[in-house]
């Protein structure tokens, strides 16, 4: 009787310990880090950054790889529809407003982590750019309607937002050239191929820093600390402009508790590392790392903003 109930408690105690052990044993491979755009774009970078320090925390490799296209919707998409199980996450802004249908469901396709941070978008021309100041470009759109193009990481990025609301508040006339990514659009801004695009300063601050391009004005309502002698949109004459990008981490929607646990805390401690704040601030970056549930909250209210934004300023994706 003794061996059978000392038997029952052992069989007890081991299915109670079960979810216990099995989350002990997470990761037991490689955790692939989906960015939807190609290599050297803000989300690219943060990927990198952060995948160099997550990897040894968890005891595994973090695998970056990039998925772009249509505006970060395929690799996305791809996250959207992988296995719940803590092996793929991904990193970028959620933000369907600009689309009237997607792939996937913003909200409900995904499983909040962490926000990363948040950062203001620089106007950028090219060195030897005609271009000294926001009115410049203003002047020259006015004089020659359609004449002045302007390049986008992708359709619906907070690059061609920018863009867009740019021209809706300035009353100008622009065409978007919308590219794979961050990456290559401000390489043909620097080449001269596109005149200007507005890029986020973790990817503009080093092209800015070594006089590659030029940079006219920030979109936040305040200066940036990295690029204190830039002005913003509205020290330059727009008035009612302002454009902040953010940048997070998501795992597909059904994700463990306990590996969302995992992971929030651990990118969490990294993102308030002296090192990596010191980096991230140094491109423009202010870093945040909050809940899953206060980043839950925080995409929702950011959605129902710029689906306004876009409403009244008439954004299409092109």
């Amino acid at each position: 009787m003794k061996r059978l109930s000392l038997g029952i408690l052992a069989a007890v105690c081991a299915v109670a310990a079960g979810p216990t052990f099995a989350q002990d044993k997470w990761p037991q491979k490689p955790i692939t880090y989906i960015v939807p755009f190609p290599p050297g774009g803000t989300t690219d970078i943060l990927a990198r950054t952060i995948a160099l320090k997550l990897g040894p925390a968890l005891g595994t490799t973090i695998v970056v790889e990039n998925k772009p296209g249509a505006g970060g919707n395929i690799g996305s998409d791809f996250v959207a529809k992988a296995k719940p199980d803590g092996y793929t996450i991904l990193g970028g802004t959620i933000n369907p407003s600009i689309y009237k249908t997607m792939p996937y469901d913003a909200l409900k396709s995904f499983q909040p982590i962490t926000l990363i941070g948040t950062n203001a978008n620089v106007l950028v021309v090219g060195a030897a750019s005609p271009y000294k100041t926001v009115q410049d470009v203003i002047a020259a759109a006015k004089a020659k309607p359609g004449s002045i193009s302007f390049a986008s990481a992708g359709n619906g990025t907070s690059q061609h937002l920018s863009g867009e609301l740019f021209k809706a508040l300035a009353g100008i006339s622009m065409e978007h050239v919308p590219y794979k990514g961050s990456g290559p659009a401000i390489q043909d801004v620097m080449a001269g191929h596109v005149p200007l695009m507005f890029d986020t300063t973790v990817v503009a601050a080093p092209h800015i820093q070594s006089g590659k391009v030029r940079a006219l004005a920030v979109t936040s309502t305040k200066r940036v600390k990295s690029l204190p002698n830039v002005p913003t949109m509205a020290e330059a004459g727009v008035k009612g402009y302002e454009i902040v990008s953010w940048q997070g981490i998501f795992a597909p929607a059904g994700t463990p508790k306990e590996i969302v646990q995992r992971l929030n805390a651990e990118i969490v401690k990294i993102l308030k590392l002296p090192d990596v704040r010191e980096r991230l601030e140094a491109l423009g970056l202010d870093p945040v790392g909050n809940t899953p549930d206060e980043f839950a909250a925080f995409q929702k209210a950011e959605i129902a903003k710029w689906a306004k934004v876009v409403k009244d300023a008439k954004i299409t994706a092109d």
